[in-house]
């Protein structure tokens, strides 16, 4: 696909090391302005697929193209000034200052003594503050944490002031705060400046929100490209990924672990997101559980189905039928213990009120 309406794209790509290939047969676009999210199991070849975008390994066949033009014929100065790569690798500036790590961002710019001018320093000086590391200028590289390293080298990207930012997970270091901040300013360059932006992520909840197009890699080969819509499909996730312990639900981003295995031992009465909390807590102990009478659509209802050994369910926004209701008694009968996890029932939660009240004469251990 050689969209010459692309700032990028590459055609039929192939990347790998020597003469051994890691993953074929990539074609992707990407406009000014978009955020491309690569995503697939560890060893699947985002890194590879990254560095040759980047110009540190020699594609193994097909095209890159950045901006009309074969990224093979542009020139090393010419793309430090079109490009910022931020990868995994160890920067070494054991005696450089945060402030000298962003000012190098500026080096494609200067002549070859790397003498800054007072615009390079206003560059700088905003980078940091964009990122919020201004406090750090004075501290030695060295002697930050991660978190603040990759913040810092996020300035130097951006006082770079490239066209298209590579990055290849840049949020590994970053608590909740930061991660979200970070991919906030990636955003906003993008809004503002049309930068395009590829990066890698493990977080798939962040790389849904952040991406306008995401290219899924499994068993080097790409397994999906699209829109985030187009990506989260039924089931796509736990293909990739592989997923056989645990689940993922692509409709909620909720990752639980394995449900505990045998018949239900407690029934819990649940409902609008009460049981959540209880569905795990009893999951961390072993102990498998029933639980309803719950609406396909109701809060609790992701979890549910994915850690309770039965679930009785009604369809949404009917009411709970005599059957459905039979089905709850007869669950609780086998149960040996109720949790009752709501603290009141609502006017059309009269099946659950009456479940209660059942267990309560059935002369089970009823906890609230």
């Amino acid at each position: 696909m050689e969209d010459r309406k692309s700032y990028f794209f590459t055609t039929e790509l192939c990347v790998g090391y020597e003469k051994t290939p890691v993953v074929t047969d990539i074609t992707v676009s990407l406009e000014r302005g978009e955020i491309l999210t690569l995503i697939g199991p560890n060893g699947a070849g985002k890194s590879t697929l990254l560095k040759s975008i980047a110009g540190q390994l020699q594609p193994l066949g097909g095209v890159i193209c950045l901006d009309q033009r074969n990224l093979s014929q542009i020139s090393r100065e010419e793309c430090a000034r079109q490009m910022s790569v931020l990868l995994t690798d160890r920067l070494q500036a054991e005696l450089m200052t945060c402030e000298e790590v962003v000012e190098t961002g500026r080096y494609p710019y200067t002549g070859r003594f790397g003498l800054l001018s007072a615009d390079d320093h206003r560059i700088v000086d905003e980078a940091m503050e964009l990122v919020r590391v201004s406090e750090l200028k004075d501290r030695l590289f060295a002697q930050i944490s991660d978190g603040q390293r990759q913040r810092v080298l996020l300035a130097r990207a951006i006082a770079q002031e490239p066209e298209l930012l590579i990055l290849d997970e840049p949020t590994s270091y970053l608590d909740v705060r930061y991660k979200l901040e970070f991919l906030s300013i990636l955003q906003k360059l993008c809004r503002c400046k049309k930068m395009a932006v590829i990066l890698s992520l493990h977080e798939l909840e962040l790389a849904r929100r952040v991406s306008d197009k995401m290219l899924c890699i499994r068993e080097n080969r790409v397994y999906r490209f699209g829109t985030p819509e187009e990506i989260f499909g039924q089931g796509e996730m736990t293909a990739l990924f592989d997923i056989r312990t645990g689940s993922y639900d692509e409709q909620t981003d909720g990752l639980e672990l394995e449900a505990p295995d045998g018949a239900p031992q407690v029934f819990v009465i649940a409902g609008n997101g009460s049981g959540r909390e209880v569905y795990r807590r009893l999951q961390r102990q072993g102990v498998p559980f029933a639980t309803g009478i719950l609406s396909a659509n109701d809060l609790d209802a992701p979890i549910a189905r994915a850690l309770a050994a039965e679930v009785i369910w009604t369809p949404a926004f009917e009411p709970v039928d005599e059957k459905c209701l039979t089905q709850a008694k007869k669950m609780i009968d086998c149960c040996q213990t109720v949790i009752c996890a709501r603290d009141s029932f609502g006017s059309l939660e009269q099946a659950n009120r009456e479940l209660y009240m059942y267990a309560q004469t059935a002369g089970k251990t009823v906890e609230t």
